[in-house]
């Protein structure tokens, strides 16, 4: 399925690690949840991101996205790395609101 451009061009900000692409697609009141850790606001999250940037090294390709409602979408991407496991498939679940992530809940599948 075609993923809305907000949530394409926010994976590719993601996936090339730029914390400033990737920054400008949440909006100002945006949640992210990541292995368990809910980030809130955009200090919050920037700092988020700039930690699971560097603490492991690893490749990311995206094999599937579905739509859950008219503002969710999931899109899993299958990681490997040398984080614990090595392997992991993971559903990044995003909850849209005027082309801009509201929410972000990132879970393995």
């Amino acid at each position: 399925m075609n993923l809305p451009t907000t949530i394409t061009n926010y994976l590719s900000a993601h996936t090339a690690r730029d914390l400033d692409a990737a920054m400008q697609w949440y909006a100002a009141d945006a949640v992210v949840t990541d292995d368990g850790t809910t980030y809130r606001g955009p200090d919050e999250i920037r700092a988020w991101l700039g930690r699971a940037a560097s603490e492991y090294t690893f490749t990311t390709e995206f094999v599937a996205a579905r739509q859950v409602d008219d503002t969710t979408y999931v899109a899993t991407h299958h990681l490997e790395g040398n984080f614990p496991g090595g392997t992991v498939d993971l559903d990044f679940t995003f909850s849209l609101n005027e082309d801009l992530i509201t929410r972000l809940v990132i879970a393995p599948k």
